[in-house]
C-alpha cells in the first residue's frame, strides 16, 4: 500500500488534438485555387526599371495615379500573407502526420502484445 493512497497519481490524459485557426482544410481543391488565387497563369517579367541600393526604382514614378512602391508593398503584403496561409496548412498537415504516427505506433505496440 502507498503511503498517500493513490491519492497523487494522475490519470493518463488523452492525446491533445489542437483545433486550426484556418478552415482552408474544409475546402475542395478547386475552392483553394479560387480563394488563395492559385491558378495565376504564365509568369512574365519587365525589367525596364533600374536597381539601386537594393530598390528597384520605375523609370517612371507613378504609373496610373498610383505609386509603384505602394503597389509593391501592397503586393508585397499580400505575398507574405499567402506565405502565413500555406505555413498554417503544412504545419496543421505536419501536426496531423505526427498524430496518426504515434497512433499507429500504439496501436502496433498493443498488436504485439497480443500476441
Amino acid at each position: 500500500m502507498s503511503l498517500f493512497g493513490g491519492i497523487f497519481s494522475p490519470k493518463k490524459m488523452p492525446p491533445w488534438k489542437s483545433a486550426s485557426l484556418s478552415n482552408l482544410h474544409s475546402f475542395d481543391q478547386s475552392t483553394q485555387e479560387v480563394e488563395l488565387g492559385l491558378d495565376y497563369g504564365i509568369p512574365t517579367v519587365n525589367l525596364e526599371n533600374k536597381f539601386e541600393n537594393g530598390w528597384w526604382i520605375a523609370e517612371t514614378a507613378i504609373s496610373g495615379g498610383v505609386d509603384r512602391r505602394e503597389q509593391l508593398e501592397e503586393e508585397n503584403s499580400l505575398l507574405q500573407l499567402k506565405v502565413d496561409i500555406l505555413l498554417d496548412m503544412f504545419s496543421e498537415t505536419t501536426a496531423k502526420s505526427l498524430l496518426m504516427e504515434k497512433e499507429l505506433d500504439a496501436w502496433k505496440s498493443v498488436s504485439q502484445r497480443r500476441k
